[in-house]
């Protein structure tokens, strides 16, 4: 997943290693949290594997010294290798970790890929939510209240996200057949438009 969000980052813009760091940091903080420690390895793998050149930054005063500032590029294989990573949909990709990752990118995600994880990982969590309301109902009086009320924020936290994810894909079933979005009671309004006014 760390080898796909450099991929997908670096398919936007080339960036030196320090700015790359942040991007991922601000791009999956919400979804998972990675070592830094395990940032540079990786963009050696990609650099090995052909997918990235590094090149030093000729607008860094520094350049022309061994701590010139470097600046990872994407190649050909590289954005193909992207490409490849944004048609997967397997059951990688339904899991928390895969599943963040891939929702980063969906915008360049072909929309029959998007709909495949949508509803995998909607399986996935209705599969999380069943079992931890079969688990809470025989451990209900074997508990003490703090683990059982643990235990229900699971629950909600699981059926929150199921809620969601029915949105996602309603949305995407409607844009598919070219129909309002159900999600918005107005439906989409075109951009640079404003709604007509009645008039008595």
């Amino acid at each position: 997943m760390l080898e796909f969000a450099i991929l997908g980052l670096l398919h936007e813009a080339p960036m030196h290693g320090y700015v790359l760091r942040k991007r991922l940091h601000e791009t999956l903080g919400t979804f998972r949290t990675f070592s830094y420690g395990s940032l540079y390895p990786t963009l050696r793998k990609l650099l090995r594997a052909g997918y990235l050149v590094e090149e030093l930054d000729e607008a860094d005063d520094r350049a022309w010294s061994r701590r010139g500032r470097r600046v990872y590029k994407l190649t050909a294989e590289g954005k193909e290798r992207f490409g490849e990573l944004l048609g997967d949909a397997g059951p990688q990709t339904w899991d928390d970790e895969g599943f963040g990752v891939h929702l980063a990118f969906f915008s360049r995600t072909p929309a029959d890929v998007r709909m495949r994880i949508l509803e995998g990982r909607r399986r996935r969590v209705e599969e999380r939510r069943e079992g931890m309301r079969a688990a809470l109902a025989r451990a209900e009086e074997k508990i003490d209240r703090y683990t059982r009320e643990l235990h229900r924020l699971g629950l909600e936290t699981s059926e929150r996200e199921v809620r969601w994810l029915n949105e996602l894909i309603a949305h995407e079933q409607a844009e598919r057949q070219g129909q309002p979005d159900p999600s918005r009671p107005d439906g989409p309004q075109r951009r640079g438009t404003r709604p007509t006014e009645q008039t008595d």
